[in-house]
């Protein structure tokens, strides 16, 4: 029989767990032992799962993301510009500082690789996170060829500051800012965006 992940451990709250670790102590600073001690498997079971840290690291990855599809799908189906970006800034919001204790606030993307030595790890996190750029972007563009936003706008320039803020949002709660004070700063990036979105008026 050939070789497969171990059967002894449930692979999606093994992940689940090394999750928590990558996202408290970063990828650098997350042992080999905090993650099997965390997952409730020995280093064999772990390296026949996923051959190593790194390619634990980027099925945890694989995992975050896909635990925010849902909600991706929402905002890029928000039916004007301003509405996709009112639904992603005070999503992140929500996502970012009101965990309930499930995971650290802040966001993985951001956190698990700032110390990291090794620019692998921080160019994996910088292509995730430019997927959801370049998701706004097209969007963005969508919405100035369909005249919901005027013709001088640069989609590039509008999806880079969207997410400017939103990764300065999930800064601000891994510092200890309340999910209030996140949507405050959402409400005033909004108020920016509104201005500069704003179709000149028909003659």
């Amino acid at each position: 029989m050939a070789a497969g992940r171990p059967r002894t451990f449930c692979t999606e709250k093994g992940l689940d767990c090394a999750m928590q670790v990558f996202w408290r102590k970063g990828y650098e600073g997350a042992s080999m032992v905090d993650l099997t001690t965390a997952m409730g498997i020995n280093s064999p079971s772990l390296y026949a799962a996923y051959g190593s840290k790194e390619g634990l690291f980027r099925a945890v990855l694989e995992r975050y993301e896909a635990r925010r599809d849902k909600f991706m799908e929402e905002v890029f189906a928000a039916p004007t510009a301003r509405e996709v970006a009112t639904l992603f800034l005070h999503g992140v919001a929500d996502f970012a500082a009101d965990t309930g204790g499930q995971n650290p606030p802040g966001c993985l993307l951001l956190q698990s690789g700032m110390t990291c030595g090794d620019s692998a790890i921080p160019d994996e996190l910088a292509k995730h996170r430019a997927v959801k750029e370049k998701a706004l972007c097209e969007r963005f563009a969508r919405a100035k060829a369909e005249g919901d936003l005027p013709q001088s706008t640069v989609p590039q320039a509008l999806a880079s500051y969207i997410m400017a803020v939103s990764n300065g949002m999930c800064v601000q709660a891994a510092s200890g800012a309340s999910v209030q004070d996140l949507h405050a700063v959402a409400d005033m990036a909004l108020a920016s965006f509104a201005v500069s979105a704003k179709a000149p008026a028909m003659a």
